[in-house]
């Protein structure tokens, strides 16, 4: 019996009570994978993403372990609410414009103490100020920096649309605005390396892609680390109690880590390990967060359709945002239908060994995202359900 194999009967046994769809995650991975980032982080603090979790308690649990330290935020909704749950360090990884939020956040000295918020534009301070409504506790301040790799005099831009602010001069301009304005105070730095942390650099059967993009990641590593090292320089002139460093992702964290100006990485996905996170050398995790949708129906011979499973992630539409049948081994999508709203086809030889009621198990191409599906993670030890932790969606939020 292959791993995988193992795997599958370990899932099934343990949710033969449940019926599916349902999500999981299992706990022994989870820890393992928690393990592999503390060690790559090579003694730096990781920050946990909570996009890629979306579940209170596993947030708490891997927070619980030795190596962990925050949580990074998507909404500022999110950070207010975490932090009212008792999470007292939570980093807002984006601007907001959410002026309820501000108002609430100026008003509270227990969340004012607990959330930074970003800011990348000196108009973003303006919004907070006139969103205090009367409150008058200090905000927490972090600022961006732009990672993108930047070629041919500029012509050619590799990286995520995020921050304008992309040499020293330009932030240390803006840590001044910061500091000269009553109410802010300048606490960390930030720079996400999305091209690096967030692109696979070994995609099976591209091996001029994969060499192309390993070339393009080593070049801006280097380049990277020399400017975000300028960079917290001239922040650090004008703000010498800077608190953090934030930079990395799950694909970079070791290479990140090594960077003197950094202070602590960021990763998430990590922790569940999505199909996307299959295509690289840095590292191998273990999947740890899947899905099941049941067989509802066998059309013919090496066919079966499975109820719901049309969960794409969020990006660039494409092959690579679908789930992946993960078990049995040896399912493909019908390529006339694909995973659908309501049913999803599936074809290949092992169709015909499963049952009406069967489990069919899925990894969904994103890590937090699978949990705006589903409303509770069973979480499964060996092959046992042991607990059941509800996701952001069944506690009642959905932040975006």
């Amino acid at each position: 019996m292959t791993p995988r194999a193992a795997d599958r009967t370990r899932y099934d046994r343990a949710t033969a009570a449940l019926d599916a769809p349902l999500a999981i995650v299992d706990l022994e991975a989870f820890d393992a994978n928690a393990d592999d980032l503390v060690r790559r982080a090579a003694g730096k603090p990781v920050r946990v993403a909570s996009k890629s979790v979306r579940c209170r308690a596993l947030l708490e649990r891997v927070l619980g372990r030795d190596g962990f330290a925050g949580l990074m935020s998507f909404t500022l909704a999110e950070s207010l609410w975490l932090a009212r749950s008792g999470f007292d360090d939570v980093l807002l990884a984006y601007p907001s414009a959410d002026r309820g939020g501000y108002a609430e956040l100026a008003a509270d000295p227990k969340l004012a103490a607990a959330v930074t918020v970003m800011v990348d534009d000196p108009a973003q301070l303006e919004l907070i100020d006139r969103a205090r409504d009367g409150g008058r506790e200090e905000i927490r301040v972090c600022l961006e920096l732009d990672t993108s790799l930047r070629m041919l005099g500029g012509r050619v831009r590799i990286g995520a649309l995020r921050s304008p602010l992309r040499d020293p001069a330009q932030l240390a301009g803006l840590a001044r605005s910061v500091a000269r304005r009553p109410g802010f105070r300048l606490v960390g730095l930030m720079a996400y390396e999305g091209h690096i942390a967030g692109v696979g650099d070994s995609v099976a059967g591209r091996p001029l892609r994969s060499r192309a993009v390993r070339l393009m990641q080593s070049a801006a590593r280097k380049e990277l680390a020399a400017r975000r090292a300028a960079v917290v320089r001239a922040v650090r002139a004008v703000a010498p109690d800077l608190e953090f460093v934030n930079g990395g992702g799950t694909g970079s964290v070791q290479h990140t880590a090594a960077e003197e100006a950094v202070t602590e990485i960021a990763a998430g996905s990590g922790l569940f390990v999505p199909r996307l996170f299959d295509n690289y050398t840095s590292f191998t995790g273990r999947p740890a967060a899947l899905f099941a949708a049941p067989v509802v129906r066998r059309p013919g011979v090496g066919v079966v359709t499975v109820l719901g499973g049309g969960y794409p992630a969020s990006g660039a539409a494409g092959a690579d945002r679908l789930p992946v049948p993960y078990l049995p081994e040896g399912l493909r999508y019908d390529p006339q239908e694909g995973p659908g709203e309501v049913q999803t086809p599936l074809l290949g030889s092992p169709a015909d060994d499963l049952l009406i009621g069967d489990k069919v198990w899925f990894r969904h191409a994103k890590s937090g995202e699978l949990c705006e599906r589903f409303d509770t993670l069973h979480l499964v030890e060996g092959d046992r359900v042991t607990g059941a932790a509800p996701t952001y969606r069944g506690e009642g939020h959905t932040f975006l």
